[in-house]
């Protein structure tokens, strides 16, 4: 039996039409659970629940009640051509109208989890609409993109014109085409994959083909311009010379060349496995005179969307080669964001060993940190003493090697360099997901899984360090 097409296939399609077509018939055992999904389900819940105060509830029943807000309704049309089609609303919000219920009737909303309103959500609307309107008998002008910044709901109205209808409509039809063909290639914007859960599905098949967007800092329009100028995969980007390449990179202007290299050599270390030294810079000369004195390896787990910073992460290590015992580890946790009780005790614990420098990987700890200070007011000259003690790893890397990986994240460097985190398929995401969890139960077993998780992290930036070290010797 057919499936009917739905407006969550349309907004995969709109995202990845590889992405539509798996969700639609591929095999849901190779799909990977998304702690960004769930993130996103149970933040808007939160917002939705707020949005329509408390009165939220689910299905039919819900809007012939007249509930304020409505979830979990499916409705059924022929939109166009006579294709079956169902709409799954994320949240319907009663208005001022007529509708075959009595004296109000229902407009569609979404959620969005970032600042920019995207076409997924202006087609998703429209959609909604289309179908809506048949299902309650009523017309629909205007639809709702929710967003909560801060604990702050804002609300953008979007006028839901024939305009769009009709190119929701036209994608609609696409859309059907296309699940009736072979499954599609995969997209070029792979940045898109990130939060995807058929992304383990679509990397091996990326890597087997030599995907020129697997190369760090090729994305979609560069993978483009390079195949419109005889370079289809990996395989051929490493075999191209630096300054035949460079020429062709006009659009990079003066770093075309700079970038030609770059691009070869990343290509050639990732057919290989072998990764490439390319130079020493000031930061890896900082590490290298600091070797053996002691340190703080620092990271910090977070709540972007609230501007919380709710574990600290210090591991402290006398030599970087020492053996890592449990009390090495010190999480301080900022449970109530901003208190300036643990803001204290973070500066305190930097500044029990003044002058040990701080091992990071990425700005974000660095950016953190110099914050708090302020916010404590410490004076200039303390705080120009602790800018000066923090040790990006991650621009270390970038700037000294070049790696057989598709990206320099922590994740990805500490694995290539063969470090193990103990619990499985774990991430910033899922991390936050945890803490999302841990803020609704108050149950502390979901703190301790984000302590196990932070701790690993520490001891993957420890682990970078130490490789980066021993290459070094071993080279020098």
């Amino acid at each position: 039996m057919q499936k009917n097409l739905n407006n969550l296939y349309l907004k995969s399609f709109i995202r990845c039409k590889r992405k539509a077509w798996l969700d639609y018939q591929g095999n849901k055992s190779k799909k990977i659970w998304s702690p960004h999904q769930s993130i996103e389900i149970i933040n808007r819940y939160k917002t939705f629940y707020k949005l329509s105060d408390g009165d939220l509830y689910s299905g039919t029943k819900a809007c012939k009640r007249g509930s304020t807000g409505v979830i979990g309704l499916k409705a059924r049309s022929k939109v166009i051509n006579n294709i079956n089609a169902e709409i799954q609303p994320q949240l319907l919000k009663k208005v001022g109208g007529r509708s075959k219920w009595g004296e109000y009737k229902y407009i569609p909303v979404v959620y969005k989890l970032g600042h920019r309103t995207t076409k997924e959500h202006l087609f998703d609307l429209a959609f909604c609409s289309i179908v809506l309107e048949s299902f309650q008998e009523s017309n629909i002008e205007k639809g709702l993109v929710i967003s909560n910044f801060s604990n702050q709901i804002n609300i953008e109205k979007i006028d839901l014109n024939q305009r769009l209808r009709k190119k929701v409509l036209n994608t609609f039809l696409n859309l059907n085409e296309y699940l009736k063909r072979s499954i599609p290639d995969i997209t070029e914007d792979r940045k898109k994959c990130t939060i995807c859960s058929w992304q383990n599905f679509c990397d091996k098949e990326a890597k087997d083909n030599g995907y020129l967007t697997d190369i760090d800092g090729i994305g979609s329009k560069t993978a483009l311009f390079l195949q419109k100028n005889g370079i289809s995969n990996i395989k051929e980007l490493s075999a191209a010379k630096k300054i035949d390449l460079g020429e062709k990179l006009f659009q990079f202007k003066e770093q075309k060349f700079e970038k030609a290299s770059k691009f070869i050599k990343q290509s050639k270390a990732y057919l290989s496995g072998i990764p490439i030294r390319i130079f020493e810079n000031k930061n890896l000369s900082y590490l290298l005179l600091n070797k053996d004195s002691g340190f703080f390896i620092f990271d910090i787990e977070s709540n972007p969307d609230e501007k919380h910073d709710f574990l600290y992460g210090f591991l402290k290590v006398n030599n970087l080669f020492q053996n890592i015992e449990d009390d090495f580890y010190d999480p301080i946790l900022n449970l109530k964001n901003n208190t300036k009780k643990s803001n204290r005790e973070i500066i305190k614990k930097l500044f029990s060993k003044k002058y040990w420098p701080v091992l990071h990987y990425g700005e974000t700890e660095r950016i953190a940190i110099l914050n708090l200070a302020r916010q404590l007011d410490l004076d200039v000259k303390e705080i120009e003493i602790l800018k000066s003690r923090f040790i990006d790893l991650h621009l270390i890397v970038r700037g000294s090697w070049i790696l057989p990986i598709r990206n320099y994240s922590l994740k990805t460097v500490a694995n290539w360099m063969g470090f193990k985190w103990k619990q499985k398929n774990v991430s910033g995401s899922k991390a936050l997901y945890w803490w999302i969890q841990y803020k609704s139960t108050l149950n502390d077993l979901f703190l301790k899984k984000i302590i196990k998780y932070n701790r690993d992290d520490c001891l993957a930036t420890l682990q970078i360090a130490r490789w980066l070290i021993k290459k070094h010797e071993k080279i020098n």
